[in-house]
């Protein structure tokens, strides 16, 4: 009864408009107040006590990094070097932008900075070149949803603080995936490219590719100083993501001098107010999965769920479509702050690996981020093209399926997702 009235209470909220991390938190304090004997100042000790956790300093430093990156130049000439390799197949500038989202994915950290980055630049060069917009749409919003598969990961750190799982093990089992889908996605726009006889680029030679390579190296050196750091044990996840800011900001500013200083402090605002909204997303959520645990709810659903027989390959399936439905309402911070409490229970009692059971919801978040109504790149790359919401979905449709494909794979294969992460001794 209590599951129902919370939910319930959730979703009422929600229906009217208001902000989910507000709803969240008017959620539990009703709830709290109104039917239960619980004392406000636990609640107010839950807050600090939740958001204590030394992985969160992750995010702050992550968005740091990625904004100084979108600012400074980086994906310009990460673009350059992709394309120099690439172009000169079917739809080759369009590949240039999959393998260039998959670049500056593995120093962003987040899916919509991606597709900023990489769009803004690619899409008028691809319209310029006789591509039609659709085209570029589909290849830029769905690409840069690798933005957060592909480690460092945002959202990768968000399940880590909401189930306890090791960040660096979750960014190691990001690495082949990322590497399967970004493929994936490669092969359709290939394959559209030569069915419509799109444009291919000259063949560039190899002096022009190795000078592309070498205006490019600064930005890629930032792969190897997070997952090099991270695997190498030099620093931890939350160490490499500082890193990863001073760096970030050292080759804006000073190596590609695409940034002046004077520049800085609006790039500190604008990561500022993002993290706090993070943040205050995440204290929210914090609380909701005290009420959550304080009722017995996960524990009571795992049970019943068990019960009811449905195994390991129906849960996943179960699973999924409930990350997919969330993902039509709800932006991925939300759904894994809210979901993985609830999920991760009773995929453990299945015997469930935590890591493949979190590289299973960040690629739902992935496709909850490329359709409507609240797909969060669909609404970067509108603003980027000047399309509306409907013609980007239309446009997006030959990868999203890719993408439901590639869902399917990671979620019954999870070898896929543990090779890496066991190869190298960070998980049995």
């Amino acid at each position: 009864m209590n599951t129902i009235i919370i939910f319930g209470l959730l979703v009422a909220l929600m229906l009217t408009g208001m902000p989910i991390s507000i709803s969240l938190g008017l959620t539990v304090l009703s709830f709290l107040f109104f039917m239960t004997q619980v004392p406000v100042e636990s609640v107010a000790l839950k807050l600090f006590t939740g958001i204590e956790k030394f992985e969160i300093m992750a995010i702050p430093f992550f968005i740091l990094a990625g904004n100084f990156l979108t600012h400074g130049g980086v994906a310009r000439r990460m673009i350059k070097f992709a394309t120099s390799m690439v172009g000169h197949w079917h739809g080759g500038l369009g590949l240039g932008g999959v393998l260039a989202c998959a670049l500056f994915a593995a120093v962003s950290g987040s899916s919509p900075a991606t597709v900023v980055a990489i769009g803004s630049i690619l899409m008028p060069a691809m319209v310029k070149a006789g591509f039609p917009s659709r085209f570029g749409a589909g290849v830029v919003t769905t690409s840069g949803a690798l933005g957060i598969l592909i480690p460092p990961s945002i959202v990768m750190v968000m399940y880590s603080v909401s189930t306890n799982t090791s960040v660096g093990a979750l960014f190691m089992a990001g690495v082949v995936p990322g590497i399967v889908m970004a493929t994936m996605l490669g092969l359709t726009t290939w394959y559209r490219a030569k069915k419509f006889n799109y444009p291919r680029q000259a063949k560039t030679s190899w002096p022009e590719r190795w000078d592309a390579f070498r205006k490019a190296i600064w930005g890629l050196l930032l792969i190897i100083v997070v997952m090099g750091g991270i695997y190498s044990g030099i620093f931890t996840p939350t160490e490499a993501a500082a890193m990863s800011a001073v760096y970030a900001f050292f080759v804006a500013v000073f190596v590609y001098k695409d940034m002046g200083l004077k520049d800085v402090p609006k790039v500190l605002l604008s990561s500022a107010n993002m993290s706090a909204m993070l943040l205050y997303i995440i204290t929210n959520a914090v609380l909701f999965s005290f009420l959550m645990t304080h009722e017995n709810i996960p524990q009571e659903m795992a049970d019943w769920m068990i019960g009811t027989g449905v195994g390991v390959i129906g849960f996943l399936l179960i699973a999924n479509i409930l990350l997919l439905i969330a993902g039509n309402f709800m932006e991925p911070s939300s759904i894994v702050l809210i979901l993985a409490p609830i999920l991760f229970p009773i995929a453990v009692k299945l015997g469930i690996d935590p890591i493949h059971f979190g590289i299973l919801m960040v690629v739902n978040m992935e496709v909850g981020m490329c359709h409507p109504p609240v797909g969060l790149n669909l609404y970067v790359a509108s603003g980027i093209t000047k399309m509306g919401i409907t013609e980007l979905t239309i446009a997006v449709w030959p990868w999203l399926l890719t993408m439901l494909a590639f869902l399917v794979a990671v979620t019954y294969w999870p070898t896929m997702s543990l090779w890496l992460p066991r190869t190298l001794g960070m998980i049995n």
